[in-house]
């Protein structure tokens, strides 16, 4: 893909309850104020079929069948999501803000799961080809806040998915998990304090994205 008629993908990435959404929802109308095409997505979900399986692996209906199968299972969803979905609207100069992409599954099927990061990062190269993040906001907080932000934003008759039921210990793990793979991948990634008043993780969010957009040559308002 030309970097020069490319759009821009930028991913979310955090635990439980750190307000990927809430942020992604402000990002989202704060770019497009300022004249830019802006495409929000999710995973897993983001087409028909990916969507269904969305439901299937947070329902946990695939747990049984291990780690490893669950990564193939995200991996499938995310070929038909890039396929159909993030590449299109990168190719056609659009800004993509993606809830959760690659490095989830690193750090829940890999660093949780035990799967191999040789076998992930295999899958990795088959389904993003050319679709990489160019950017990666990792909201980080602490996981026993997380949890308290998680089962206060679901309705009483809501149960907690999949993976929002797991002990604080395996939350910590998670957390662990993406402070290592930002660290790795310092060029991509931006750790974003996701404590306090959401205007301010706004605000710090912003300074990044502005970066950013500035040093593709592209307005930042």
């Amino acid at each position: 893909m030309n970097e020069q008629t490319k759009g821009l993908f930028i991913t979310f990435e955090g635990g439980e309850g750190a307000g990927k959404t809430s942020q992604i929802s402000r990002l989202k109308d704060h770019l497009i104020s300022l004249g830019h095409e802006v495409l929000v997505t999710r995973e897993p979900g983001g087409t028909p079929g990916a969507e269904i399986m969305r439901h299937v692996l947070l329902s946990g209906a695939a747990e049984n069948f291990g780690a490893e199968m669950e990564a193939i299972l995200f991996a499938a969803a995310r070929n038909d999501h890039v396929e159909h979905v993030i590449r299109p609207a990168l190719l056609d100069g659009k800004i993509v803000l993606c809830d959760r992409f690659i490095d989830s599954t690193r750090v829940y099927q890999g660093v949780s799961g035990k799967v191999e990061m040789a076998f992930l990062k295999k899958l990795e190269d088959v389904v993003c080809e050319d679709a990489w993040p160019d950017i990666t906001l990792l909201l980080d907080l602490d996981p026993e806040e997380g949890m308290k932000r998680a089962a206060s934003r679901r309705s009483t008759d809501e149960a907690p998915d999949r993976f929002e039921k797991e002990a604080l210990k395996e939350q910590e793990t998670r957390r662990n998990g993406f402070l290592s793979i930002a660290e790795e991948e310092q060029g991509r990634f931006k750790v974003i304090d996701a404590s306090g008043d959401v205007d301010a993780v706004a605000a710090r969010i912003w300074t990044e994205v502005a970066t950013t957009l500035k040093e593709r040559g592209l307005a930042a308002g």
